[in-house]
């Protein structure tokens, strides 16, 4: 486990630099991890995802997989990929403060 410091702001995450306690996200913090990740803006796209996976992980305790997503959250595998390129489900699971989602590698 290391620290991370975004914004001025520490928090814990995992050797795969997934955020260890999900109640030390924000909306700020998903920016930055965001940027990190080669999303330069977050659009209100990628904040429907975001939130629905969000929902989705606190209720359930883990992250969604990709097909749970795009038929849950309103988006299409298309439209996810264009959003949250090379890996969506990991990719979008670390901006939301979750866990790596069951089966990604």
């Amino acid at each position: 486990m290391s620290t991370l410091v975004l914004n001025g702001i520490s928090i814990k995450i995992n050797e795969e630099g997934f955020l260890v306690d999900p109640s030390e996200w924000t909306r700020e913090i998903a920016e930055e991890i965001a940027k990190e990740e080669g999303i330069a803006e977050l659009t209100a796209a990628h904040w429907k995802v975001i939130e629905y996976c969000r929902q989705y992980g606190l209720e359930s305790g883990k992250a969604p997989t990709l097909r749970t997503i795009t038929n849950n959250a309103g988006v299409s595998t298309k439209e996810i990929f264009n959003l949250f390129p090379k890996g969506p489900a990991k990719k979008v699971a670390k901006i939301s403060g979750l866990d790596k989602p069951e089966g990604c590698v």
